[in-house]
């Protein structure tokens, strides 16, 4: 997986057409399960039936990374580790193919004879019950145990040793991945720095090249040696480089060097590639390369990894950029943009660089990692977009076998290279922030695909983000497609411009979500962020809804047919509601449930709201979801009754039961009211006896916007992680804000004079699922 270059290193400064090439007789002793032409020749054409259509595969991330003296593991904090059952959840989807770690580091850390092989046994004996086909990695990302390194010597052969020992134990094993993209491994650990052994040169990186390239022709030899029948599946990053006319030459360097791990696994890197000089130029013997040069191991299906982060843009004009951009590679100072970001025409798309592949190498492809750390309706579209492009392509002749979709369990701290543990997670086809892993969106989506190869949500109505006019960074820049290498005469590659029809000129509008409560902060907010998520969405007044008229509800829903509704009208003044207890229990409990009834009709999903105050506050520990509701006020009685005539009108509801909440977007709440207050140098009086989960609105409708997509149903609990006081919340929203929180007075409910009583303690926790960002985190960005 690469994420996109977080820095950048002194690219070469020689003309690439100057590098000579040497002549050399040197010679290497064979050395064990060395690949020589009979061990590893061209095995493209000997594939399963299975192979011969578009298929779903599926991957984890698991990449076990050194930073310093550190390993970090995703396995571990996936959860993967712990959980065999995970198999079982996989095999659901329908996979039946499934890119899995045998990780070199894992097992073997301290040498094969102290060997590890209970947690691989377990597991491989699982897949094989589960019928699904292992593509088995043994280094991803990484660089081996404590005793070896990308640059060692020995790194090939002992690699080798651990990959003989897999094989052995595992002879029906008929797939593997010896080394997950090793260009892109090779520049993050010697030419960016961010992983061990953290090298900024090009000698390191062209010797942690040729160590992974010389490494993946022994360790198939060694694993052929027992099956012969196995078969390599080449992993690399998929990628292009765009540039403006003074930095053509750059993009050209650039758009050969990303084939050159292939290269050499295929035998190219004759004296006549245009890089076999960039050996020598970087500090490599000649004696180095020739072991690699002449013992090609061409895979049998090479996997692309495509990010929309792998293709980038060069621009010279480095003012227009931030400083955090900028490089160079000598000659030339430039920025390294996402393409997606800056070029008039977007990103070329993986249809066309499977096409480039496909014509450069001529043997099966799939795409081997798709995945995109964004909102859910984001990863849906990249998934399907992705989807459709492959297929386009295989009409057009190009051999494509499957689609892995990657990241079954998420990703952890991608965000920073993985050079920290900061524990941000991304979600994938399950999100693991929950008791066991929770089936997304994403499942539903990866389900279909497998049973008949399409799949259909409203969100599809809308394009993703990196095909909308709001992708633009920076001024936009028109795309010059950098020139096509061509290694050998006669050899064809697809025109990158080339670009694939993806939807019809004149769309269909898009189907919406209804929201009630249009004048309310709740509404308000989710026309803001549906805006920004670009989810289509129709918020509804009064004056277009009553939620408390069954006729108009239905008039309603049968003109905009909607394919959700939120209800987020409600009567919300918790002190008024001990007066007016009719009106309050109309609109929150009568109209929650006419409006779930017409939804129960229609086939249409529905979201409402409650409360914490649907609690008594007798305990000391954040309410869960199973936790009985014992409402002391009426409003908190309003609500109670509006969820149990909701799930009985529609069991498939989603109620999410939420705090008093905080927004950047009105001038009534709490937080504002504090924060005016320090700003004028007033005091201002705050509760100390109850407790609370103050909810940042953002994230509460980005999280209930992900649970609607992901159809879940039932009672949720979402607060922001964490529960304070009033008056703690008051003086923590004064210090985070840099304002003297000194003008905080502390005061007991009964001074404040409140009509409704409310319990001392109502925090919320969940028991279903740990998603909502910590209350820290919320102020943070709050007063930020």
């Amino acid at each position: 997986m690469e994420a996109g270059r977080a820095s950048f290193a002194r690219r070469p400064s020689q003309s690439l057409t100057s590098w000579t090439n040497p002549e050399s007789s040197w010679s290497e002793e064979t050395q064990p399960w060395e690949c020589r032409q009979d061990g590893c020749a061209p095995r493209c054409h000997r594939l399963e039936e299975d192979l011969s259509k578009l298929e779903v595969w599926a991957g984890i991330e698991c990449t076990v990374n050194r930073v310093q003296d550190q390993y970090f593991d995703q396995l571990e904090w996936n959860g993967h580790s712990r959980r065999v059952e995970d198999l079982e959840l996989f095999a659901e989807l329908g996979i039946r193919t499934i890119r899995y770690p045998v990780l070199w580091e894992r097992v073997a850390p301290d040498g094969l004879s102290r060997a590890q092989w209970d947690w691989v046994d377990r597991r491989m004996e699982r897949l094989t019950k589960l019928e699904i086909r292992p593509i088995v990695g043994l280094v991803h990302h990484g660089s081996g145990p404590r005793s070896t390194s990308l640059v060692d010597p020995e790194f090939p052969s002992k690699l080798a040793e651990y990959a003989h020992a897999v094989a052995r134990r595992y002879p029906w094993v008929d797939a593997y991945t010896p080394i997950n993209e090793p260009l892109t491994t090779a520049r993050f650990s010697g030419l960016y720095g961010h992983w061990y052994p953290h090298g900024r040169e090009e000698m390191t990186t062209a010797r942690a090249l040729l160590n992974q390239a010389r490494a993946t022709q022994l360790a198939m030899q060694a694993v052929r040696a027992v099956n012969a029948d196995a078969q390599l599946f080449q992993t690399e990053d998929l990628g292009k480089t765009f540039s403006t006319p003074a930095l053509d030459y750059q993009a050209d360097y650039e758009n050969t060097r990303r084939w050159l791990a292939l290269d050499m696994l295929f035998g190219r890197v004759t004296r006549q590639h245009s890089l076999y000089g960039y050996f020598e130029w970087a500090g490599v013997p000649e004696k180095e390369v020739i072991p690699v040069v002449e013992n090609p191991c061409p895979p049998d299906i090479l996997g692309l990894n495509y990010y929309i982060t792998g293709e980038r843009f060069l621009d010279e004009r480095v003012h227009l950029y931030p400083a955090s951009t900028h490089g160079g590679n000598g000659i030339d100072t430039y920025a390294d943009v996402e393409a997606v970001r800056v070029c008039e025409e977007g990103i070329a798309g993986v249809g066309v660089l499977l096409s480039e592949a496909w014509e450069r190498y001529r043997v099966p492809l799939a795409i081997s990692e798709v995945h995109i750390g964004c909102t859910r309706e984001e990863q849906l579209r990249w998934l399907c977009e992705v989807w459709n492009d492959v297929q386009r392509a295989s009409r057009n002749g190009v051999d494509v076998r499957a689609v892995v979709v990657w990241s079954l369990l998420g990703t952890y701290n991608w965000h920073c290279l993985v050079t920290r543990d900061e524990g941000v997670y991304e979600p994938g086809v399950f999100d693991v922030r929950a008791v066991e892993p929770r089936a997304t969106a994403l499942a539903h989506a990866v389900k279909c695909l497998t049973i008949d190869g399409s799949f259909t949500h409203p969100v599809l109505d809308i394009l993703g983000w990196w095909r909308r006019p709001t992708r633009f960074a920076y001024p936009a820049v028109p795309r010059r497609d950098a020139f096509a290498y061509q290694e050998a005469p006669g050899q064809a590659h697809a025109h990158p411009g080339t670009r694939l029809s993806r939807r019809p000129a004149a769309e269909a509008k898009p189907r919406v979500i209804l929201v009630t409560g249009a004048d309310g902060n709740l509404g308000k907010a989710y026309r803001r962020i549906c805006e920004q998520r670009s989810v289509s969405c129709r918020l509804l007044g009064h004056a277009d809804l009553d939620v408390t008229n069954v006729d108009q509800i239905d008039r309603v829903l049968s003109e905009e047919r909607p394919w959700a509704v939120i209800n987020a009208a409600g009567y919300v003044r918790v002190d008024d509601a001990e007066r007016d207890q009719a009106h309050c229990r109309a609109i929150n409990t009568i109209g929650a449930a006419s409006v779930a009834a017409a939804c129960a009709h229609s086939g249409i999903k529905f979201v409402t709201y409650s409360t914490d105050l649907v609690f008594d506050g007798g305990r000391q520990a954040p309410y869960v979801e199973s936790d009985v509701p014992a409402p002391l006020n009426m409003y908190g009685k309003s609500k109670v009754e509006a969820e149990k005539a909701v799930q009985h009108c529609l069991p498939d509801a989603l109620i999410i039961r939420t705090s008093a909440f905080f927004s950047p977007w009105d001038e009534g709440n709490f937080a504002f009211r504090v924060l005016q207050s320090l700003r004028s140098g007033e005091s201002f009086a705050a509760a100390n006896d109850q407790v609370v989960s103050p909810t940042f609105l953002p994230d509460l409708v980005n999280v209930s916007l992900d649970l609607l997509l992901d159809s879940e149903s039932g009672i949720w609990h979402l607060a922001n992680k964490g529960q304070l006081s009033w008056f703690e919340f008051a003086w923590c929203l004064g210090r985070t804000a840099g304002l003297d929180p000194g003008k905080i007075v502390s005061r007991s409910s009964s001074e404040l004079g409140l009509a409704a009583p409310r319990p001392r303690y109502s925090a919320l926790a969940s028991e279903r699922a740990d998603i909502m960002p910590t209350l820290e985190d919320a102020i943070g960005r709050y007063c930020g």
